[in-house]
């Protein structure tokens, strides 16, 4: 589990094939304090994967499944948002983050907002229901407030210093990311699916999901 509050910048140098997936050399920005050790989780740019190696004070291998590349941008990526996972007694300054990306999105635009910056991104239909106004979204690993939405997008806005910490302040639009919508709302969601006739005329309410343990 992460917070979505990245640590900071770091490159993927080398992709060695394995059939369909790969072994990734990955390299920080920061040396680790502590080290990483192998067989610990790490968030790279979102998503979730399992350190296989170390090697030196910054770098790392890591190995991305056939099933991680085809949902992430892993496969192209070159310089990716870092975090390790969250430890029991932590701060969660951001939001709960699980590492498992639910699809990808696309810039669509980027604006001024005073010293912040207005981004857009489009998301398919399939996650449009899960992102929700004033809601958290995971974007490249990144915790986000969002601001709007509509059929097909949502707006979000970054503060200089996320812009300049992570690499989503070297975005440009066309690009595309990794997403992860609140996790919260992906069980709220999947528990509306299950309750078939019992669900009422009005939809989602506070007896409901009281009742359903919420």
């Amino acid at each position: 589990m992460f917070t979505g509050l990245t640590l900071g910048q770091g490159e993927i140098s080398r992709r060695l094939p394995k059939g369909p997936e790969f072994d990734l050399g990955l390299s920080a920005d920061f040396d680790w304090r502590p080290s990483l050790e192998p067989g610990e989780s790490i968030a790279v740019s979102g998503v979730c994967l399992t350190v296989t190696s170390i090697s030196g004070p910054r770098g790392f291998t890591a190995f991305a499944s056939a099933e991680t590349l085809k949902h992430t941008t892993l496969g192209r990526a070159r310089r990716v948002n870092l975090e390790r996972a969250l430890a029991l007694g932590d701060r969660l300054g951001g939001h709960l983050v699980s590492g498992h990306v639910d699809g990808p999105g696309t810039v669509r635009s980027i604006e001024k907002a005073a010293a912040s910056l207005r981004y857009r991104f489009g998301a398919g239909r399939e996650l449009m229901p899960l992102i929700v106004p004033k809601g958290s979204i995971a974007i490249d690993g990144v915790s986000l407030t969002v601001n709007e939405v509509d059929e097909n997008s949502f707006t979000v806005n970054l503060i200089p210093h996320t812009a300049r910490i992570t690499t989503l302040g070297l975005l440009a639009p066309g690009d595309a990311v990794n997403l992860e919508t609140d996790l919260i709302g992906k069980y709220v969601q999947r528990l509306m699916n299950f309750q078939g006739q019992e669900r009422p005329a009005e939809g989602l309410t506070l007896e409901l999901l009281a009742r359903n343990g919420f």
